[in-house]
């Protein structure tokens, strides 16, 4: 199974980062993810030389992660799928500044392709009023979990698969469910059979789980600075809220809960609480997973990151 387009997965050396937050060894520096200024990507800032953290980065009401490499601290931004192309502004907040600091960039436009889904349960193309209100309560639950940003852990910048399998649809395609248009598509779908173990690909907490309405079973993990992994439609969940997971944890099991067309797992990473594309983080061993030539598109796997018309973007899913 796959989707119309790909990211690619960049190649990189694969380590885990055990310092504190604020201590990324300069031998460490080259783990970051691939920088990639387009929307859902990765914008990596150069924040300059100081001995001491140059104080927190916002990008919109979120923080986005601060690193030092050697003597110079850079910032690790997410921008979201809805941004525009063209000049943006991260601002830096230091207590020795008497004013924040703009820290303009530049966000290239980014074409993704369409993707058209036939699901089953019209409900989940059009929810009825008692679904909208499910909806709203969940919306809450996936905002808190996917707008962590704690400090006592320390992020793994690159990534193994977290399910051996064929990537069956990319980041950012246009969907259209039943052929009404719906948000764009804000993770990877590895398709893999029910019961497939997956695993957490980097330490850190759990800091949600349960049944969404999109979703179906969910987990969402704290990895540090801003940086939260989601991992949807799972058969069984086989943690919970609070557990420290390490790598190679079983988080749960592959199925076909919530909106979808077949099991497979749909896995998101954010950063600053902005869904980014998951192959800027991929490690070499994770190279196994490509997308086949080609695919029909009723094969396709319909997954949580796209939000009923009626819904505003991000009350749906973590997207």
């Amino acid at each position: 199974m796959t989707g119309n387009r790909f990211g690619r997965c960049l190649p990189a050396l694969t380590m885990t980062i055990a310092l504190l937050p604020t201590e990324l060894r300069a031998d460490e520096a080259s783990i970051l993810p691939a920088e990639s200024r387009v929307p859902g990507g990765i914008a990596i800032i150069d924040l300059g030389e100081s001995s001491t953290e140059p104080g927190k980065v916002m990008y919109g009401n979120h923080r986005a992660p601060v690193l030092r490499d050697g003597q110079r601290w850079v910032a690790v931004v997410g921008i979201p799928l809805a941004t525009a192309a063209g000049p943006t502004t991260a601002r830096l907040l230091s207590e020795r500044a008497p004013r924040e600091r703009e820290l303009p960039f530049t966000v290239k436009d980014k074409r993704y392709e369409e993707q058209h889904l036939k699901v089953q349960n019209q409900r989940h193309v059009d929810p009825n009023a008692e679904d909208l209100k499910r909806i709203d309560r969940e919306k809450v639950r996936i905002d808190r979990a996917l707008s962590t940003y704690s400090t006592d852990l320390a992020p793994t910048w690159r990534l193994p698969a977290p399910v051996p399998g064929t990537r069956s649809s990319s980041f950012g395609l246009r969907r259209f469910f039943n052929g009404q248009s719906r948000n764009p598509h804000s993770g990877m779908d590895i398709a893999a059979g029910t019961g497939t173990p997956i695993v957490n690909p980097a330490p850190g907490r759990v800091v949600e789980a349960g049944d969404f309405f999109f979703n179906g079973n969910t987990v969402f993990v704290d990895h540090g600075l801003g940086m939260v992994t989601m991992y949807c439609h799972l058969s069984r969940i086989d943690v919970k809220p609070g557990d420290m997971v390490d790598a190679g944890t079983r988080l749960g099991l592959v199925g076909a809960t919530g909106r979808v067309t077949g099991p497979h797992l749909h896995w998101g990473v954010a950063i600053n609480r902005a869904m980014v594309d998951p192959a800027l983080f991929l490690a070499p061993a994770a190279a196994a997973v490509k997308p086949p030539a080609s695919q029909t598109p009723a094969a396709r796997p319909a997954t949580p990151s796209d939000a009923a018309k009626k819904i505003p973007p991000q009350q749906s899913q973590a997207g």
